[in-house]
């Protein structure tokens, strides 16, 4: 009853022989053969004139310089699952791969090299140095790229790009001439993140901001009346000082604005100016004004016609005359304050003094904000029209509460910097001429010619190039058919932290450029993976973790697996190595499962027998087949990955391996026509179940459906559908016999019987509907049938049906008593432990309320688990019935506890269910105990599907105890 139809070649023939399959699950011995055939054959190779709707993914470009890391691994796991999927719902998928040029990480990897032999790319020169990178790109690059091959990422890889190859770069300068015409792309001196180290301009992005001890420092400018004071953490800027600026309404100050005050170790005079982005309330309610090396200070100087001094050179060396010339901005700092110490000058110091600042993400480098002359993209239309797209609905951002961080960005976007001083990169297309002149030179057009002209020697911002991507990579500026056919993408999904810098960007770009088109029809945003405690991993701290090393040791399917079941959306995603332990052990019990199934004769040839045919059982699992197939359509529609990973797991590991695999054992053994139904629902549910599973966990499922089926691959195979089928009527019933089975496994647990000992028991299921079920439930908990000499010791009514059991002969008393008398020795060491810090005067009059407060539960939890029971009374005769209404056999005990009575004095109370009326509280001591010889239990209904228990008191001879446990037991 699951729609299969067209699932499977007409003349396929299914695998039935388990014999083909390894005992156990060898993923190093499966994924690698799997993944080349799954490529040879062309599984993930699109067609741009399929006739299919089209369903597109641009990977992320990860860069040519990285290896992948966890942060990869999870996002490409999502974007695969997708993929996977639409290509089985019949979309013609394309999943693009590509890696980003990275200017400065590639450019530093061959200064590197060069340095090793003593040389600089300046001693090369740039023409050189380049063809350098491109040889150090072909030889090492790209390791990623077979990274991704192993976590069993099914993109094409006959569409392949590179941000720098021909097109691309053609895009670039295309859109950069475009952007130049329109008056979107000017040349201006402001200022930028710069790097000593790397020489060039840096993104925000490319700026790590660390929390550092330093030093704030309160120097005085001017004497007397007419003297203010400003705070700093960088006294070496003051030579580059301009202004003093103070709020207009300071009354302060208010005799000081228009004058001058004489900055300190110079012989200038800087004037006092107003402005309102002064925070009155702020240190002294004045702050220096350095226009060239602050991006606040440079705004108060365009406000004011203030100069631009720049008094540090591209190394961060000190340019200005004087005592301080040369010096290393470090050095210069220290210098500077001990002249103004010196002279008198400095009002406070404050050591250490923690603040944030900027380094250089590749090299760590302070960096320095610089006054340059830099290209850049006014933003100002282009934002407007990235946010319009999402207000009015034609791009949306999942989850929807993620879409006040775009907007916050958008609508507050600054001019974008977008050249630096590299040679790596899109070389910027415009052309100096000798008399002054600036032309901008398109793709297909000669740059000018003649004595005096140069190029720009800058490139571009990596983030220009990427901003292009969806388009570019599918062949724009040329109306290509992959860009007809493929464009806009669906999805972008990404993470959430650089929703700023990229996403933003490829919204500008897309928009401008394809003429109002969006580039994506939906923005998935992830949260980023952490450890297990959800703190950042980190190489320093050894949390960082290769997955290459977790696919080694557990096989890509069970990372891949671990890491879908914590994405949530938008949400960080902990990990351990625990959990993917955890995931292999799934894909062993799939494997495992699939094995049995297909030794037993599961099959998927013929159809469906129908309903009436079929066992409550078989009946049962179809109907929940096909609601978890409407379940994980909607949980995917809605990127709720971990929901739609939390659903399979329990459908397939509790409902299907659990449940009705063990079931189908009863009538498979009987043979007949009936096994033979089953054969073929056992073989449908195996072929859905793994079908579902598949776009998560590709490499088992692929390797077992052809198995199962016979067919090609599950790569190509259809998505399952809903056919609709729902059987109330027998979902109740397994419901009602899972409900028996649990309680009375819940109850073997308890007596400490293990799960493999058999039981003689009576089933009083006579005109139950679970009478047909006799059988499996006997096999499902190890109760054989009752001989001459039966003595129920325990009787349990479950589900309305009645369940006798004869435990005679199961316990070791011995050992029961050995245990009982240390958990109680264990009770009476923490009772005086409690008693004599509650009778310590000094101890009460220092403790915290709360600390005595906990003290005294503790003494009374100690004081219940060594109170003496209730005396036994002996046990009624075998046979033998309570009047009605009369208390349970053991005095006292409240009619919610199982109690146990047996001759020679051991009183042992069954375990109550917690929460019900008169159940004792749980202790921390004794687990359940058994009992030798004869027991009686007269037990009250149970409610179904819980797993904690409590006991209450217990006597051993002469050795009283309150035990208690808590234990979850698996259905």
């Amino acid at each position: 009853m699951t729609d299969t139809t067209n699932q499977r070649p007409a003349n396929s023939h299914p695998g039935d022989d388990a014999a083909t399959l390894p005992t156990t699950y060898a993923p190093a011995e499966v994924e690698g053969e799997l993944y080349e055939r799954w490529v040879e054959r062309g599984y993930f190779t699109a067609d741009a004139k399929s006739e299919k709707p089209a369903y597109t993914i641009v990977i992320p470009p990860p860069n040519v310089t990285g290896a992948l890391h966890l942060g990869h691994a999870f996002q490409h796991t999502l974007m695969d699952a997708l993929t996977r999927r639409k290509r089985m719902l019949g979309f013609e998928a394309l999943w693009l791969p590509g890696m980003d040029h990275a200017g400065i990480a590639t450019q530093n990897r061959v200064e590197q090299q060069l340095a090793e032999a003593g040389l600089s790319r300046h001693d090369v020169g740039r023409e050189a140095f380049v063809d350098k990178v491109w040889e150090w790109k072909e030889n090492y690059g790209g390791r990623i790229l077979g990274q991704m091959r192993r976590l069993g990422d099914g993109v094409d890889w006959s569409r392949e790009r590179f941000t720098m190859d021909e097109g691309l770069s053609q895009a670039v300068q295309t859109i950069f001439k475009k952007l130049f015409d329109d008056g979107l792309i000017y040349r201006a001196e402001r200022i930028i993140n710069w790097c000593p180290r790397c020489l060039t301009a840096l993104s925000d992005i490319e700026v790590d901001h660390e929390d550092v001890p330093g030093e704030l420092v309160s120097i005085r400018y001017g004497d007397g009346e007419d003297s203010i004071v400003v705070a700093t953490t960088r006294a070496e800027t003051l030579l580059g000082d301009t202004a003093v600026a103070v709020h207009p309404s300071d009354e302060r100050y208010a005799h000081l604005i228009g004058r001058t005050v004489k900055l300190p170790l110079t012989d200038r005079e800087i004037p006092v100016v107003a402005d309102e982005h002064v925070d009155p309330e702020f240190g002294t309610g004045a702050v220096k004004v350095t226009p060239a090396h602050d991006p606040n200070d440079f705004a108060i100087g365009q406000r004011h016609n203030l100069p631009n001094l720049t008094v540090m050179d591209e190394r961060g060396a000190i340019t200005v005359h004087g005592p301080f010339l040369g010096l290393d901005r470090h050095d210069a700092r220290a210098a500077v304050v001990a002249a103004l110490r010196e002279q008198g000058r400095l009002v406070a110091e404050k050591r250490p003094y923690d603040h944030a600042v900027g380094h250089c993400s590749r090299c760590k480098t302070v960096v320095e904000p610089r006054l340059s002359l830099q290209w850049w993209v006014k933003v100002e239309p282009l934002a407007k029209a990235a946010g319009d797209a999402v207000r009015d609905g034609r791009v949306d951002i999942h989850p929807k509460e993620l879409e006040r961080r775009y907007f916050d960005w958008v609508d507050n976007m600054h001019d974008w910097c977008i050249s630096r001083q590299l040679w790596w990169g899109h070389r910027i297309p415009v052309w100096y001429g000798p008399d002054g002149e600036v032309v901008c030179v398109g793709p297909n057009e000669q740059p000018p010619a003649g004595e005096g002209w140069v190029q720009d020697p800058d490139v571009l911002d990596t983030w220009f190039s990427a901003g292009l991507w969806p388009f570019s990579a599918l062949g724009w500026p040329e109306r290509t058919a992959d860009l007809e056919k493929f464009y806009p993408t669906d999805v972008l999904l990404t993470g959430h932290d650089i929703i700023f810098f990229w996403v933003a960007r490829m919204m500008m770009f897309g928009l401008y450029a394809m003429d109002g088109e969006i580039p994506f029809k939906t923005i998935a945003l992830t949260g980023l993976v952490r450890d297990e405690f959800g703190k950042k991993m980190s190489k320093s701290s050894g949390t960082a973790v290769d997955p290459l090393d977790w696919m080694d040791a557990y096989g890509a399917d069970a990372v891949r697996f671990t890491l879908a079941r914590g994405a949530n959306p938008g949400a960080d995603v902990p990990i351990g190595e625990d959990w993917v332990k955890g995931s292999r052990n799934f894909c062993n019990k799939i494997w495992n499962a699939t094995r049995f199934a297909l030794m037993n004769g599961a099959t998927v040839r013929g159809p469906l027998p129908a309903p009436e045919e079929l066992t409550a059982a078989d009946r049962w699992i179809l109907s929940r087949l096909n609601a978890t197939v409407t379940e994980v359509d909607a949980l995917y529609e809605d990127y709720e990955f971990a929901k739609v990973s939390d659903t399979l797991f329990h459908f397939a590991w509790d409902e299907v391996f659990d449940w009705y695999v063990e079931l189908s054992k009863t009538t498979l053994g009987k043979g007949g026509a009936q096994a033979d139904h089953t054969r073929r629902v056992l073989g449908e549910v195996l072929d859905v179940t793994l079908r579902l599973l598949h776009p998560i966990v590709p490499f088992v499922t692929d390797a077992l459906w052809t198995t199962l089926t016979g067919a090609e691959s599950v790569v190509v195979a259809e998505w399952p559908k809903d056919s609709g089928y729902r059987d109330a009527d027998a979902e109740s019933e397994i419901a009602q016999l899972q409900q028996l089975v649990t309680e009375i496994r819940r109850f073997r647990n308890d007596q400490n019987l293990r799960d493999t000992q058999k039981v003689p028991a009576r089933l009083e299921l006579a005109g139950h509907r679970l009478e047909v079920h006799e059988a499996a439930i006997r096999s499902l908990l190890r109760l054989t049938l009752p001989e001459e000499g039966f003595h129920a010791t325990a009787s349990l009514p479950v589900a309305g049906a009645t369940v006798e059991l004869d435990l005679s002969g199961t316990i070791d008393v011995p050992a029961e008593r050995k245990r009982l008398q240390k958990d109680l020795a264990a009770a009476e060491k923490e009772k005086a432990q409690a008693t004599g810090k509650l009778g310590n005067e000094a101890f009460l009059a220092k403790a915290p309320d709360e600390v005595v407060a906990k003290i005294r539960t503790r003494l009374a939890a100690a004081e219940a688990d060594t109170e003496l029971p209730p005396p036994p009374r002996a046990a009624r005769p075998p046979g033998a019935a309570r009047a009605a209404g009369a208390p349970p056999a053991r005095g006292g005990a409240p009619p919610s506890a199982f109690s146990r009575v047996v001759p020679g004095g051991l009183s042992i109370p069954l375990p109550a269910r917690r929460g019900a009326a008169g159940a004792p509280p749980i202790r921390r001591h004794s687990r359940a105990i058994g009992v030798p010889r004869q027991l009686e239990c007269i037990a009250p209904p149970i409610p179904a599907r819980s797993a904690t228990f409590a006991l209450p008191v217990c006597t051993v001879g002469d050795v009283p105890i309150r035990a208690g446990h808590e234990r979850r037991v698996r259905a």
